[in-house]
């Protein structure tokens, strides 16, 4: 009977325990950009959408370490906040006007689309 007991009392716990699993995913894509400066924005970009629990941009590579919750945000969402901020991504590019904003340590050679 006592394992009886055990047995109903873990199972919810380990469905608890799966279903935060499937709560984050990971994602890593290319945002331009030269730095220090350019890793707060892009970071506090991505930062600013409810759902994203962590960002990290390398300024050698160019990319973006991503941990979000696929049912709070899109990743088009992300990638459109960081573009809002001038810095273009490899899924879409910041208007002209966004990126003439950026200070000029932080402008970097664009490929216009």
């Amino acid at each position: 009977m006592k394992k009886i007991l055990i047995i109903l009392l873990a199972l919810p716990l380990g469905m608890v325990a799966q279903d935060n699993q499937k709560k984050n995913a990971k994602a890593e894509f290319t945002v331009k950009g030269n730095c220090d400066a350019c890793e707060k924005r892009i970071e506090k970009a991505a930062f600013s959408i409810k759902g994203v629990k962590s960002a990290e941009w390398d300024i050698p590579s160019n990319k973006i370490s991503l941990i979000y919750n696929p049912k709070k945000v899109t990743l088009e969402a992300i990638h459109a906040s960081i573009v809002a901020q001038g810095h273009d991504t490899s899924e879409a590019q910041a208007k002209k006007e966004d990126y003439n904003e950026l200070p000029k340590c932080c402008q970097y050679d664009r490929e216009e689309l």
